[in-house]
């Protein structure tokens, strides 16, 4: 059970951890990229409101009904861009636009290989850990559900038991 100001908090918190995400996955293209830290960052967000409003609420979000598909969108998108380059006959990985060519921009983001292929292991991560977490919320609320009903029939058939020793 969780109190109203814990469920206001994880809900202030939710758009800036996933704005931190989204930075730490863009920040990959001045430097190093980091997919797999943001997805991680991201999935953190979106678990502390499984944490706060419970297994039921959680498996509403959106973000958590579409996490597999997310994680297959990921792998394909990731594999796409390494073996891409195999059917021109270059090696895996090739890294394209080759230097001094021309790059298509959205904003400041470069859609480069690097960044399409870290976008891709954001998606993998960010889908897994959710959909990873989301699946033992569910099997958890399903186990409570079924020794809440053990326990229903016990109190029940010591409450028959009472009864008609009581009547003898």
């Amino acid at each position: 059970m969780t109190t109203e100001m814990t469920r206001t908090t994880c809900r202030i918190l939710l758009l800036p951890i996933l704005m931190v995400a989204v930075g730490v996955l863009i920040k990959g293209y001045a430097d190093v990229g980091d997919g797999f830290s943001a997805g991680v960052i991201a999935s953190l967000g979106i678990v502390l409101q499984g944490v706060a409003f419970g297994a039921e609420e959680f498996d509403r979000l959106p973000m958590v009904r579409y996490a597999p598909l997310a994680t297959f969108a990921g792998l394909f998108l990731a594999l796409a861009v390494a073996f891409t380059p195999v059917f021109g006959g270059d090696p895996i990985f090739l890294h394209q636009p080759e230097a001094g060519t021309p790059v298509t921009h959205f904003g400041a983001i470069e859609f480069i290989t690097p960044v399409l292929f870290d976008i891709g292991v954001f998606l993998i991560v960010f889908g897994f850990c959710v959909g990873s977490l989301s699946a033992v919320a569910r099997e958890t609320v399903r186990r409570e559900r079924e020794q809440a009903i053990v326990t229903q029939r016990r109190l029940d058939a010591r409450r028959e038991r009472a009864e008609r020793g009581g009547t003898r």
